[in-house]
């Protein structure tokens, strides 16, 4: 199992979001994955970036905040979870919030995003998700981060008690 989610995490990093289309209410800008982890990373948000958070009325920190919540999970667990049906119940949802441009093919992006994400260190933040996307772009509904993200944390901390 280890063997094929490291090779599916090679293969995935080989291919990975670049660009997000970043929407709240009814403005959208792209942004590319770059800027994004700068600011999760160093807190600093590139001039475009600003302005188009003024725009849509956050704040750079509100957004960093999103990006770097975190949540520790076994990345074999998390794999077998989410190729389960119960995955399914969380993975679509989520698919609504984040997916690819042509809104197809959401649920096996965001498997392979998650586990990924999780495989070096144990757990899974906002950031490392857009970072392993496996498609070139990815859109984003900023106005529903938090609530997914929320959902993905409460999902994860009731798994241990599911029926496998």
């Amino acid at each position: 199992m280890l063997a094929i989610m490291g090779i599916a995490s090679t293969k995935l990093s080989c291919q990975a979001a670049e660009t997000v289309v970043l929407k709240y209410s009814i403005l959208r800008e792209s942004v590319s994955v770059e800027e994004l982890s700068r600011l999760a990373d160093t807190g600093e948000a590139s001039r475009s970036l600003k302005s188009y958070l003024k725009l849509a009325n956050k704040e750079p920190e509100e957004l960093r905040a999103l990006l770097n919540n975190n949540v520790d999970v076994d990345p074999v667990f998390l794999s077998q979870v989410l190729n389960s049906f119960a995955g399914s119940m969380v993975l679509d949802p989520v698919g609504e919030v984040i997916h690819t441009p042509s809104k197809r093919a959401n649920r096996e992006s965001l498997r392979g995003a998650l586990v990924t994400s999780a495989l070096s260190d144990k757990n899974i933040r906002l950031i490392e998700i857009l970072e392993n996307y496996p498609t070139e772009e990815i859109h984003v509904d900023g106005d529903r981060l938090a609530e997914i993200y929320q959902n993905i944390e409460g999902f994860l901390s009731n798994v241990p008690r599911l029926p496998f």
